[in-house]
């Protein structure tokens, strides 16, 4: 970690009285800590749309009754192995799964295969949560 440098910023009243909020809702310890936080995302979110190594978890809900979408969802997994680290599959009832993956590769290629993945037939709901693998994060 480089040396820690201060500077101070300008906000409407209103603003810094719903950040204070917000720090305290997210039990931040100080303004600052929230700051370097909001700041590293911003520097996630910009590195996951260039071509930058990324990983992501790709969450999906689906009804395991519908006609093949098991063998549809493992097929696709499989077509993508090199970039699939590791999945959990869980029963949330008598009909609906869980099913998340960790996706490792280039940023837009994890993206892809989450878009393929989520976009099977029979998929309820499915989401992607990327970012960096975090070595060149302060």
């Amino acid at each position: 970690m480089g040396k820690t440098v201060r500077f101070g910023i300008s906000l409407d009243e209103k603003l810094l009285t719903d950040f204070d909020q917000l720090i305290e809702q997210k039990r931040y310890t100080n303004r600052s800590e929230a700051i370097r936080d909001l700041i590293r995302a911003s520097l996630v979110e910009n590195k996951s749309e260039s071509g930058e190594e990324a990983i992501g978890t790709v969450t999906l809900i689906y009804n395991h009754h519908v006609r093949d979408l098991s063998d549809k969802l493992t097929e696709q997994q499989h077509s993508h192995h090199d970039d699939i680290v590791s999945s959990l599959h869980v029963h949330l009832d008598a009909h609906n799964c869980l099913e998340v993956l960790v996706v490792r590769g280039a940023a837009r290629d994890v993206r892809q295969i989450a878009d393929e993945l989520i976009g099977v037939k029979g998929v309820k709901h499915g989401k992607l949560v990327m970012t960096t693998t975090g070595h060149d994060l302060a």
